[in-house]
């Protein structure tokens, strides 16, 4: 279970370093299938099985926008709280302007004025009429609002040019909102507009699910931080860090970057350590294949219970989740390759993220576009190829963009899509339909 954590502060004295233990598979870890890999919703499903939505707590509308609601909320008030005007001009009884016409005004006596904010006692009579103003509340006796414009805007007496009728220019008591209705769900997210309508009906907090803590850990020695110079030939910027944590984000996670460039054990250890006391979640990057330098396959096990296994999508084969340190904080280890990381990303660590903020669907859903050109994959993985999705009158229309290596950030870039080609195709006709997920939430 995951757990809510304090503010992070520095561990006074770190733990001294213990060797590597054998990987420990965590409970109930789902067994390989076609060629010893794990089906990609296999996978997922596993890792959500181990994850529980963080404890909401009460927040200002503004700090939880963007989360999910733990409550119904219902109107303690009427919206408007009274009978109010809507434009400005002169509250009347509709009876006594009747007969009005430019050729034949009617005059009625002003006895006063109503502004928005006045408690006011004025009553209208028969040829009666009240200055009012726009959000004021109407006086007794009047069942309407005549518009400036229909008179020759008099002040102690007033000509009336055209007629109005019963309610006309009038926002009745409880038209927008009547008290005791409901106006949020459990699980609804809260956006702007439902902010505003809470605040009108005297709202300031609610209770929701915060956003997760997301520390975001990059790894390999061959990295350098962009914006720093490179210093030798082997070096290459770190792209993984601000790609993933940009997408985390984007999903509404709180997000802290940390990049551990380095292929050394110790340093990676110290710095998962320092990270656990304020994250909800770790994402690591790289480390997690089969070579010498693989130091995030070295390091985990040793931390917390891990599994590692080797998952029949492309790209991004090479999986590895978590639960470490005394909290079981999830710790998601993602293949070190752009491309890689990100698919891994979307297939794993969004539905992870979304569970935690209890925001429904937890999954990414599929939508139905139509192949513009011919598509090949992999036969035995389900293929996430980098596309582009257009609208034409209401129909989507996908194509992919460059080849499916996954080091090529240029065609990602240009991606608004993942086009999903199952394992069991080899080749996608034009006019063919496919599923893709949409990457506008990014």
């Amino acid at each position: 279970m995951v757990r809510a954590m304090p503010i992070f502060r520095r561990r006074k004295q770190e733990p001294e370093a213990e060797p590597a233990t054998p990987p420990q598979p965590l409970p109930d870890a789902p067994h390989a299938e076609d060629a010893g890999l794990r089906p990609m919703a296999t996978h997922r499903d596993y890792i959500l099985s181990q994850i529980e939505p963080l404890t909401p707590f009460g927040m200002s509308l503004v700090d939880a926008w963007g989360l999910a609601l733990c409550e119904e909320i219902s109107s303690d008030i009427n919206l408007p709280r009274f009978d109010n005007a809507q434009m400005d001009g002169y509250a009347v009884r509709s009876a006594d302007v009747a007969g009005a016409t430019q050729s034949e005004p009617l005059t009625l006596a002003v006895v006063g004025s109503i502004y928005a904010g006045d408690d006011s006692d004025l009553r209208v009579g028969p040829g009666q009429a009240v200055r009012i103003m726009t959000g004021a509340p109407i006086p007794v006796g009047a069942d309407a609002v005549l518009p400036f414009e229909f008179t020759d805007r008099g002040a102690s007496k007033v000509k009336v040019l055209e007629p109005v009728s019963v309610g006309e220019n009038v926002r009745p008591l409880g038209s927008d909102i009547a008290e005791g209705q409901v106006l949020a769900g459990e699980g609804q997210v809260l956006d702007s507009r439902l902010i505003g309508l809470l605040a009108g009906v005297g709202i300031d907090k609610v209770l929701a699910r915060p956003r997760p803590r997301v520390v975001v850990i990059s790894t390999g020695a061959e990295l350098v931080e962009p914006g720093r110079p490179l210093t030798n030939a082997a070096q290459i910027y770190d792209a993984n860090e601000h790609l993933i944590a940009a997408a985390a984000k984007a999903a509404g996670a709180q997000i802290f970057r940390v990049p551990a460039h380095t292929d050394d054990p110790d340093e990676l250890r110290n710095v998962v350590n320092d990270q656990l006391i304020r994250a909800d979640l770790i994402i690591t990057t790289g480390g997690i294949s089969e070579g010498d330098a693989d130091v995030v396959k070295q390091v985990m096990p040793g931390m917390g219970l891990t599994d590692f296994a080797e998952v029949a999508i492309q790209p991004g084969k090479p999986q590895g989740f978590g639960l470490i340190g005394e909290d079981k904080v999830p710790v998601i280890m993602l293949p070190g390759n752009p491309v890689s990381a990100y698919v891994s990303f979307q297939a794993f660590v969004l539905p992870v993220i979304r569970r935690l903020m209890g925001v429904e669907p937890v999954n990414n859903p599929p939508v139905r576009c139509v192949a513009e050109a011919i598509m090949r994959s992999t036969k035995g993985k389900l293929q996430f190829g980098r596309g582009v999705v257009r609208n034409d009158n209401g129909r989507r229309y996908v194509h992919l963009v460059g080849g499916h290596s996954s080091h090529l950030l240029g065609d990602l870039a240009q991606a608004n899509a993942l086009v999903l080609l199952p394992p069991e195709v080899e080749k996608v006709a034009a006019g063919d339909i496919v599923h893709c997920w949409l990457l506008d939430h990014d």
